[in-house]
């Protein structure tokens, strides 16, 4: 019998530790058999210019809620015993620690699937702003990037895609 233990959304703006929420999310639970993880660091250059540092924001609230429904699309797709998703906001350098997708389940093949599938998702639904500070100023971008083959691949078009 499958046990999912509870979906967990956390923004923040403390670093994280990707042990400590890797053991977290196998505690207490003899079924599961694989863990993945992703983290996503902030790059020193966007679209060809150098980044110094970049202000993420977002909307409590509205923002762990689409992340819990993006959970709840990968749960419907993918055999998964349980998943943690941590996204940082505030002033980031590069370097730093953006992002952790952490997904376990009893095989690794449906990790897999499952952890690409939900990054596939905060790249390109999540709701956050973000300011990039370069050597020609600050600049606001669109924090989601409008991937439609990301999407495509998991039989989602981009207008019917989880915001």
């Amino acid at each position: 019998m499958k046990t999912m233990v509870a979906l967990r959304v956390t923004i923040q703006t403390q670093d994280f530790d990707l042990g400590a929420e890797v053991a977290a999310l196998r505690a207490g639970d003899p079924g599961v058999g694989a863990v993945v993880s992703f983290v996503g660091t902030v790059r020193d250059r966007s679209e060809g210019q150098g980044v110094s540092q970049m202000e993420l924001e977002h909307y409590p609230g509205m923002t762990e809620k689409a992340i819990e429904t993006m959970i709840d699309a990968a749960r419907a797709r993918f055999d998964i015993r349980g998943a943690r998703v941590i996204h940082r906001v505030g002033v980031l350098a590069p370097q730093d620690q953006i992002v952790l997708v952490v997904v376990s389940s009893a095989h690794r093949g449906e990790a897999f699937q499952a952890c690409e599938f939900l990054m596939d998702y905060l790249k390109t639904q999540a709701p956050f702003w973000k300011k990039e500070h370069t050597p020609e100023g600050a600049r606001w971008v669109d924090a989601r990037v409008h991937d439609d083959k990301a999407l495509a691949r998991w039989g989602i078009a981009s207008e019917n895609a989880i915001t």
